[in-house]
């Protein structure tokens, strides 16, 4: 790879008109909004969508168009006289930046103006490496990928961040994440800033991300009120509530990992005693099946723990389950009805019309989601499960990446009057990109 050199500024001779995010007129968010949720329009079909007239309308569509926010892709189907001319997004106009980031692995994409991957690398990494390290990848392989594709650094409008952890999403900033030591109230949109100045930063917990992406693209795009569940090596809960994703006073709605299910249970890596997570997330899967071979109660797992060099996983597990080991159906069993009976509660309170089941765990076995499904049913009123769908993921491993990229699109443009995040206050006058914004 090339030396790639980061600019303390931008290109001197590059004319800079306005800053990230870029404020919008109302009109012009309407337009911009209709246009990403449909893909191409005309511009009478945008005014009836908008509520515009057709003289205020091509006078929006002409300043976006000056923007370079859309531009004519061609000519539509006529209804009779001269053909219209059909809208859609400048793909070019700007990048962003998805990152799924787990407690051992890092998923990161490229992805143009309309939400298109261009190039996504997943590599291996470890959160308690600590986040100069896991950020310095980070803006590494994103350096490489605009490297690839001949992209200016400064065309990078926007990262989207999901990381496993709890994140006071006004700031930006992990606050007590129970596996990522070294990351509380690390300044994460300042290290990226570094390398990316004019970059708009938006960090999230990876389970709202995973969540967005489904109500964008996967199970939940006809959905307004649902729930996504990660079960991995932590459990989180992103919530969908009216069509967004709710988020509670501080950010940390959601956080069902630590309930407690048995107050004479383990010790959980937060402090506390039974929490779900500690009982049946991937760790806790995995040590079950350990303490199994140990009293010498499965062959099965005992020749996977040797073949493993003393290492056992949820995935061993499911493994031995499929190869038909009743010890290590019975521990899927146990972990997904342990879910299922928190599940069950929070249908009773918030009625959702689907719950999707992601994450590694989520794959090891239909037993596992059918367990889940027995507890919700058995422990929630009949009203609240009438019409309850529980699935896994149907998206799988890209509701996180694409919920990223989505994320940092949501968050390039605001509207005249809008309240702003602090996080996107102080970008505002710092984070200059050579585009115009409306007067």
């Amino acid at each position: 790879m090339k030396n790639l050199s980061v600019p303390s500024a931008l290109n001197d001779q590059q004319q800079v008109y306005g800053t990230l995010p870029l404020k919008l007129s109302v009109p012009q968010t309407k337009a911009v909004e209709i246009i990403r949720q449909v893909g191409t329009l005309s511009r009478t079909e945008l005014a009836d969508s908008i509520g515009c007239s057709r003289s205020q309308i091509t006078s929006v569509v002409g300043s976006l168009i000056e923007l370079g926010i859309l531009h004519e892709i061609g000519d539509g189907k006529s209804s009779g006289g001269r053909r219209p001319r059909v809208l859609s997004f400048n793909a070019d106009f700007g990048y962003v930046v998805g990152v799924d980031l787990g407690a051992t692995s890092l998923d990161i994409a490229l992805a143009n103006f309309e939400g298109r991957v261009i190039d996504r690398q997943y590599v291996v990494v470890d959160v308690r490496d600590g986040p100069d390290m896991v950020l310095g990848i980070i803006c590494k392989l994103v350096l490489e990928q605009i490297e690839r594709h001949h992209i200016p650094l400064d065309k990078i409008c926007a990262f989207g961040i999901g990381v496993p952890g709890p994140v006071e999403f006004s700031t930006g900033l992990l606050i007590a994440p129970p596996i990522m030591p070294g990351w509380e109230a690390y300044p994460i949109s300042d290290f990226i800033h570094k390398t990316f100045p004019g970059a708009l930063i938006i960090v999230d917990n990876d389970v709202n991300v995973m969540a967005l992406g489904e109500l964008r693209a996967g199970a939940g795009t006809h959905e307004r009120n649902f729930l996504f569940i990660k079960v991995g090596t932590g459990i989180g809960c992103g919530i969908v509530c009216n069509g967004a994703i709710y988020r509670g006073a501080d950010g940390c709605a959601g956080d069902i990992g630590h309930i407690c299910v048995d107050q004479n249970g383990p010790t959980c890596h937060c402090g506390n005693i039974g929490c779900l997570e500690a009982m049946a997330a991937g760790p806790a899967i995995a040590a079950r099946a350990i303490l199994a071979v140990r009293d010498q109660k499965s062959a099965i797992l005992a020749r996977h723990l040797e073949a493993q060099n003393g290492i056992l996983t949820a995935e061993d597990v499911s493994m031995a389950g499929s190869q038909g080991d009743p010890v290590a159906n019975e521990i899927i069993r146990e972990s997904g009805r342990m879910i299922g009976e928190v599940l069950a509660s929070l249908v009773n309170f918030f009625n959702p019309s689907l719950i999707l089941i992601g994450g590694g765990v989520s794959r090891i076995g239909p037993q596992f989601l059918a367990s889940i499904r027995r507890g919700v049913l058995h422990r929630s009123l009949a009203l609240s499960t009438r019409y309850l769908r529980i699935d896994t993921s149907p998206m799988g491993s890209d509701a996180g990446i694409v919920g990223a990229i989505m994320l940092a699109l949501d968050h390039i443009f605001t509207y005249e009057g809008q309240a702003l995040p602090p996080f996107l206050k102080s970008s505002v006058g710092q984070s200059t990109h050579p585009w115009k914004t409306s007067g």
